[in-house]
């Protein structure tokens, strides 16, 4: 039995300790938000916060994330629920599948660094791939919500 701590709540499966935490987190515990896209780490569209760093959860083994705290695109916090708000008052998304692990990349800046430069920015969502090429409207909704940060 493997015991995992997703979204403020704990999981315990009886899974191989080398299942990638993708499935875990999909087709185990049901939390289907996090997308499976290429299966090899390069696209980003199955981003998690694992105690708080982004990982591609394609290619995490539910061993390695026993006993920390997991954070998927249906959990709560500060940043994830005010980036959600700037995504969509910035239209961000088109077709949507890869959002989930851009929020996730872009919580996971806002929580290791309220301010951001341009260059932090891309820098942070490099390994994040939009098919359908919103890479601006993502900046500018990330700028967002460091702007509503500072005013609150």
């Amino acid at each position: 039995m493997i015991t995992l701590r997703i979204n403020g709540k704990k999981h315990s499966i009886d899974v191989p300790s080398d299942m990638p935490l993708l499935w875990a987190i999909r087709d185990i515990i049901g939390y289907t938000g996090t997308k499976f896209g290429c299966g090899k780490g390069l696209c980003g569209a199955c981003k998690v916060l694992l105690d708080g760093s982004d990982v591609q959860s394609c290619q995490i083994p539910v061993s390695m994330a026993e006993g920390k705290e997991i954070l998927t695109i249906e959990g709560e916090s500060e940043n994830l629920q005010l980036l959600q708000k700037s995504w969509a008052e910035e239209n961000v998304a088109q077709c949507g599948f890869c959002q989930p692990g851009q929020l996730i990349a872009a919580t996971s800046l806002l929580d290791k660094n309220e301010n951001p430069s341009e260059k932090e920015i891309e820098e942070a969502m490099i390994g994040n791939i939009c098919r359908c090429g919103t890479y601006e409207r993502i900046k500018k909704a990330i700028n967002k919500t460091v702007e509503l940060k500072k005013q609150s």
